[in-house]
């Protein structure tokens, strides 16, 4: 073979495998959740019992990984006013949304995270360590719209 030959192979295999590495991060890993799955079920902690009680939510749209916890993510409606989510939930304080893939476009990371810090929206503990080190965050807006996601806690970093 000549050295043409051999760049092209090394080439062509390193475009493939940059692909497939691409598609995996992007796509390949992630499920939809179905609304009637036991992961599609909405909570948030109680400040009374401290145990996490399910809430209204209809238009569930999630998605998940095997390959990672952190890669959960939602986005539904509630009829719970946060008046009333404010006075009976756990606020959660920390919350920073993680980016979700571009092709489940009802999550915008940016857009939730700049609400949650100019106090359009509030988030709520849905379940402490849904896994070892890893909270389950939602954040309701005051006209119902409502997002979830996974995001490290405090035990994570130990």
């Amino acid at each position: 073979m000549n050295g043409k030959a051999v760049g092209l192979i090394l080439v062509f295999s390193a475009l493939m495998t940059g692909a497939a590495v691409w598609y995996l991060q992007v796509y390949g890993y992630y499920d939809p959740i179905p609304a009637s799955a036991p992961g599609a079920e909405v909570r948030l902690t109680s400040l009374v019992t401290g145990q996490p009680e399910k809430i209204l939510a209809a238009g569930f749209q999630g998605i998940d990984a095997d390959s990672s916890p952190l890669r959960f993510r939602a986005c539904f409606t509630t009829p719970l006013g946060l008046a009333v989510a404010t006075e009976s939930f756990k606020v959660y304080d920390a919350a920073t949304p993680l980016n979700a893939p571009g092709w489940f476009d009802c999550f915008n990371a940016a857009r939730i995270g700049g609400d949650l810090e100019a106090g359009t929206a509030v988030a709520f503990l849905s379940v402490a360590d849904i896994t070892p080190g890893i909270d389950r965050v939602v954040a309701i807006y005051p006209d119902g719209r409502a997002y979830a996601w996974h995001q490290l806690n405090e035990t994570a970093e130990k």
